[in-house]
Parts: structure tokens; sequence; C-alpha cells
């Protein structure tokens, strides 16, 4: 593959700068970025793909941003006022914002965007659940009326996670409901160029130079704060091979790059021309069992392959063992270091491992030897080396597996399937769980216990709901964290799924530029040093 084939535009630009004659006030600034993978959906309430949530970070602001210890502050609104039985909210919003299209942005934007967001999104779910009334006082103004006390309003607005809660024109916020929306007009600090957009190819996004950033005491952290953008333009560059991508970082055809493979980790740590950041928030292999069917849904046989399950054999497998400070194996239910991870019942999880005892266990709950059918997508190394770990485990704790290989998108469409295995359905299955949705129970999908209304593998635990349920309506911090470490034990006692450890992604950059914020890709601290 012929890298130059992805980047002769980037190419051709720049020369033409060169050109005699060519005169300009200031040089313009132009960020050359490889993504881990092509844009296809513009939508970010229609999709957690991290794609579409990184573009729409470009593209659209939100209400209230996120500080480093995921605390919310005001963003696009100047501030709110809470009447003192916590009932009435009303947000205001701070002077100078501006649409793309030049027009203003009211709060009837706002309430229209936040409807549409909510529909989806799982806090925006929750927080419109508990709300009786969203409405608009002014063009300045916006008012939630709720039901009860909902304390983590402002965390719902702020979020950047799952779905963000992205601020649109109302035209476009209340266009149909089942179809995403494919005009792009935010008020953030970059401007989506459509004309340039070759979908499997590249995306164009150039400085809005009608935003105005916030004035805060504090610098820029993750969402929060001034979003100054250094950059004129951020051209993403699709190149769907990794090895094609780190050999256009080296010779300087590209800035950036959002994914590195750990094979090329090494060769760029040498390279002094090149800076490597690991971002915060990891993605958790999860090994998912399907609750309907025999034999897991028995928690018996739950709790024994819980047992059995050792996070360092996995991470080894999936990362190898060169740069161990790229993964972890003490990963609980939330992402480590952060506000609601919880040491809480850690022994059982990654404690030492006895065996026998667990084939005694499996005995005991009664298995007769039945087939386990075991999804491997060997077109997915990370899942693909979980599992050949597992088939490998479960015959040596007495389980008869049957692994059946399929490529990634068929075993997407498999998982779905609630018939017995024999008849197209599964046992166990692997997928990985974003850092993001990671941090609290409000995105984690793997933790919802509804049923075949939960998330595929359709677990069914009253208690992890409740406590869920108790998390939103805790009052403080304090509070959130002693009911995340109940949270983590009901995970160990009912054991949805079995987390088998945490990989932090590598991004590469050239060392002329600073200040990447390190939870996800945004442009806009970022700068030439």
């Amino acid at each position: 593959m012929d890298r130059r084939t992805f980047l002769i535009t980037t190419s051709a630009s720049a020369a033409s700068l060169a050109l005699p004659g060519y005169l300009r006030a200031a040089p313009r600034v132009e960020f050359r970025w490889v993504p881990q993978t092509d844009l296809t959906l513009l939508d970010p309430t229609f999709t957690t793909a991290t794609i579409t949530q990184n573009h729409a970070q470009m593209v659209f602001d939100t209400l209230y941003g996120m500080d480093n210890e995921y605390q919310p502050h005001p963003q696009m609104a100047a501030g709110h006022e809470m009447d003192a039985d916590q009932l009435r909210w009303v947000i205001t919003l701070r002077d100078q914002l501006v649409f793309h299209d030049g027009s203003p942005v009211r709060a009837q934007d706002a309430v229209a965007s936040l409807r549409r967001w909510a529909q989806r999104d799982l806090m925006g779910k929750s927080l419109m659940a508990a709300t009786a009334e969203l409405t608009a006082l002014n063009d300045k103004q916006l008012q939630f009326k709720l039901k009860h006390p909902f304390p983590l309003l402002l965390h719902a607005l702020g979020r950047q996670t799952g779905s963000m809660a992205a601020i649109m024109p109302e035209r476009l916020a209340k266009g149909p409901e089942d179809k995403p929306v494919t005009e792009m007009i935010g008020s953030g600090p970059f401007r989506f160029m459509r004309d340039q957009w070759v979908s499997g190819s590249r995306v164009v996004y150039e400085k809005f130079a009608g935003y105005v950033p916030r004035k805060d005491s504090f610098p820029p952290q993750f969402s929060a704060g001034p979003k100054v953008a250094y950059m004129d333009e951020v051209r993403w560059n699709v190149v769907p091979d990794r090895a094609t991508a780190i050999a256009a970082l080296q010779a300087h055809e590209v800035d950036g790059v959002e994914a590195v493979d750990k094979d090329f980790i090494g060769a760029l740590k040498a390279d002094p021309s090149i800076t490597l950041l690991k971002r915060s928030l990891p993605t958790v292999a999860i090994l998912r069992f399907n609750h309907l069917q025999p034999p897991f849904n028995n928690v018996l046989m739950r709790r024994a392959v819980l047992a059995s399950i050792n996070q360092t054999d996995y991470m080894t497998a999936i990362n190898g063992s060169d740069f161990k400070e790229y993964w972890t194996d003490r990963m609980g239910v939330f992402v480590p270091g952060t506000p609601m991870a919880t040491e809480a019942g850690m022994d059982k999880l990654t404690g030492k491992r006895n065996l026998d005892k667990v084939r005694a266990d499996i005995k005991a709950a009664g298995y007769k030897g039945e087939p386990i059918v075991l999804i491997d997508p060997a077109d997915f190394p990370d899942y693909h080396a979980a599992a050949l770990v597992t088939a490998d485990l479960f015959k040596r704790i007495g389980l008869n597996v049957d692994v059946q290989t399929m490529d990634w998108g068929t075993a997407v469409q498999r998982r779905n399937n609630q018939d017995a295995p024999g008849k197209g359905g599964w046992n166990i299955a692997f997928t990985g769980l974003t850092g993001p949705n990671n941090l609290d129970p409000a995105g984690h999908l793997a933790l919802r216990g509804n049923g075949k209304a939960a998330w595929w593998g359709w677990p069914d635990s009253p208690k992890l709901e409740q406590l869920r349920q108790d998390w939103f309506n805790a009052p403080d911090l304090a509070t959130q964290k002693k009911i995340c470490e109940q949270i983590q034990l009901q995970v160990i006692e009912d054991v949805p799924y079995v987390p088998l450890g945490a990989s932090y992604q590598v991004s590469a950059y050239g060392a002329e530029w600073k200040d990447f914020q390190p939870q996800l890709p945004l442009f806009y601290t970022a700068r030439k040093a």
C-alpha cells in the first residue's frame, strides 16, 4: 500500500504555500491526523462509536464540560440557579454563542437538542425520567422542573461519554426521530467541511472564527475550561493499514496517529522526533455470559468461571509483556484511578487462583458436560487472543468447550441471538468496554441487569438495577463512591460479566506538538511547541 495515495491532497496543499510570491500575514497551522477508523456516521446521538464521538467533539459544544476529576463546569452555560428543594434548575447561556451557520445559540436550541439526545443516551433517559418539564424561559435561559431531585443533572449535561449532549440548532434537533442528522451545524471551535469530506479517505475541519472561548481561571482540563483552537485546519487522513500510518508519521507526512499497535511502540519510543501519549481511559476486555441458556443461567457456574480467570494471562496474551505500562491486570468494574474505582472485593477478581476448587465448584453446580459454544472472532486480534486463552482454561477446569471461529461482523450479529447454542445461539462471547463508559454506572452497559431488555447476554439482577438507580439519586460524591463499592461486590455475586483487564490506547504525535488532552483526541487545546 502506498501511503502517499492517502496524503497527496495534503502534500499538494503544502506545496501551494511554497510557491514563489505567495504572501500571508501569518503561517497557516494545519494538523494531519490518522484516526483509528473511518468516519461513516456523523450524528453523535445515533451511535456511541468512538470515531463519531471524536468527530462530535470537533463540531459541537455542550452546556457543561468535565475537568480531569470528571466534575462538571459551565461551558456553553454561564451558570445555573437551583431552588432549595432541587426540583427547579435554571441554566443561563453565556454571551457570544454562535452556530456555524451564523445564527445565535438560543435556549430553544438547547432544549430541543437535549430532548433529542435523551431519547437514546442512557444517562439522558434517566434524567428525562426524573424531569416533569423542560422548557425555554427565553432565548437565554432554559428550565428543568423535576419530579424528584436528580443530583447528577449537571454531570448528565457535561458527559463526554456514550452520546454527548451536543447542542445543535432547533431545526435540526426537531428533525425525524428515526433518522440521523446529516447537516453538521454546531457551535464548537471547529467547522465540519462537508464539501471536502470523502468517506474512506479524508475528513476536514476548519477553525471557526466565530467561536469565543470561555475566560476561566484554570487552564483547559478534558472538556472544561477555555477551548482555544490553535490549529487553522485539522485533516483526518483515513489510512486503514496501521503499518502504513506509522511509516507516514515517521516520514513526517502526517502529524499524529490515533492508535499505535503494540508492535510499533518500541520503534517509536526510540525516535526522538515522535512523542507517545498513553490515553487515560482504557478499553476493558470482558468475557460475557449468555444468562438465558444453560449452563451459565446458573450463577454458580458463572462464579466458578470468575474464580478461574487470571487477568495477567489475558493481558499478556492481548498486549504482550514488553510494555506493561500500557495495560493493567487489576481491573474491577470502574476505570482505575477515577472517582468511582474501588478495591472492594478485588481479591475475588485478581487473587490467587485454585483450579482444583474451581473444578469441584463446577461439579457441585450440576454441570453435566454439555457443550459450551464459545465465539472466537479470529480477525479481531485482542478478542481472538482472549478466546484462545479461555478455550484452554475451560478445558483445564473440565468444561466441554466448542470453539466456533468467525469474523468480527458475524460475531456481533451472532451475540444478539437468544436461541439455544445448538440453534444458532451461544454461551460465551468477548468484547471491549471503552474507557469513558466505565467511569460510572450511567453508561456502563455491562452492568445493566434488566433481563431481556439488557445488553446482549441479558443478565437479570434486580439488585444491580436498584443500586444503579440509588447512584443516580445519591446526594454527594461520597455516597456515590459507597454505592459503587456495593455495585462491584454485587457484580462479583451475580457475575453479569468478567473483566479480563484493561488496555490503554497509545497515540503518537510529532514531537513539535504539545498539550493534547489524554482522555480523548481533542484538538482544541493542542499546539506547536
